[in-house]
């Protein structure tokens, strides 16, 4: 991730505390366009998208345009790299084959990918963060500069891992949490693993078909963005370089879903009630720990900053931050992209006028 991309993202993380009261009014929709305005004004947007749904009421919103020097504005059905958005998807998949007796979510990951990792390491660690293995993309560089050196290099899974371990453990499994990409990694070659089948079409067999998500694609090594899309930049050797076209395949199961707003919508509408999974493990999905406060298995469990319990998550990867929450009752609901500008300005109050409007 870029640093502008990994601001943008702890901006989001940063409201979600405070004390004030919720109420009942609707959304305002010149609020929310004044807020999308203002992070395209600080120059980190080239452009956005945002879909929002309060009650009854629905509407998408957009800023910016879809390339730079051109007038083209951002397409409402805009296609973009929703980042670790996929997380959710890869522990749906995990949670599904949990609800068929095909894994065992107390398990060491051990007895299905023998030898891999420290064989303690169970899958539900794995899936909440609290594995302890060293995050293998703090050992790669996705600042525009850095990534152009390997921004069409095609990666393996056990690549990936094999960065991971070779690196001490961050601590003992289960005794901290730490947002950790290598996790995901594993789990996709787990699903792999008890399933025959490679992940990509796993995920569209179980997930994508059934909810006809035909706008979300998990693009394995292709570096294009298919269908209409903004594009986004970078600054590299002292200019501005378009930084959309890159090879995915370092992010895989972890963070590599291209998708809509409104297909975004849908799955997570279909995960929050429970269409996707039995009972038992829909009770998993959002079940947090004394160690992992505000994460589930694949989902954070979060607070906006009126106290507005809300559930989804947030994605960035090189070129694009992305953001979609829920409250429980899924009254209110938000589904955002960012194409990343070239601009150095601070975005903290344009999400906070975003996210105070849409929730609190």
């Amino acid at each position: 991730m870029g640093t502008r991309l990994l601001a943008t993202l702890a901006a989001f993380s940063l409201l979600f505390t405070g004390t004030a009261v919720a109420d009942d009014t609707q959304v305002d929709r010149r609020i929310v366009q004044e807020g999308l305005d203002e992070l395209v004004a600080t120059g980190v947007a080239q452009g956005t998208q945002l879909r929002v749904t309060d009650g009854r009421n629905r509407f998408t919103a957009r800023s910016g345009t879809a390339e730079m020097n051109h007038p083209r504005p951002v397409p409402l059905n805009g296609r973009f790299r929703a980042g670790s958005i996929t997380k959710s998807f890869t522990s749906t998949v995990t949670l599904q084959l949990a609800g068929e007796g095909k894994v065992s979510l107390d398990a060491p990951v051990d007895r299905y990918l023998p030898g891999l990792i420290d064989e303690r390491i169970t899958v539900r660690q794995l899936l909440q963060m609290t594995a302890g293995l060293f995050n293998y993309t703090n050992a790669l560089r996705f600042d525009p500069q850095g990534f152009e050196e390997i921004r069409f290099r095609q990666w393996r899974p056990e690549e990936l891992v094999a960065i991971s371990t070779s690196k001490p453990p961050q601590f003992e499994p289960g005794t901290k949490w730490e947002y950790n990409n290598t996790n995901y990694v594993i789990l996709g070659m787990l699903i792999e693993k008890v399933t025959g089948r490679e992940y990509e079409q796993v995920v569209a067999q179980r997930v994508l078909k059934p909810l006809r998500l035909h706008e979300t694609t998990f693009p394995g090594d292709d570096p294009e963005i298919r269908g209409p899309h903004a594009h986004s930049y970078g600054i590299v050797n002292g200019q501005p370089v378009d930084t959309t076209r890159w090879n995915p395949s370092v992010f895989w199961a972890v963070g590599d879903v291209i998708t809509t707003t409104r297909d975004l919508d849908t799955f997570y509408t279909a995960l929050l009630t429970g269409k996707l999974l039995k009972p038992a493990q829909q009770a998993e999905l959002t079940k947090t720990t004394p160690v992992s406060t505000d994460y589930g298995l694949g989902v954070f469990v979060e607070k906006a900053p009126c106290g507005t319990t809300i559930i989804g998550h947030p994605g960035g990867v090189p070129g694009f931050a992305s953001y979609a929450y829920s409250t429980p009752d899924l009254k209110r609901r938000a589904e955002m992209s960012v194409s990343a500008g070239v601009g150095t300005g601070d975005p903290t109050n344009a999400y906070d006028k975003l996210i105070n409007e849409i929730f609190c």
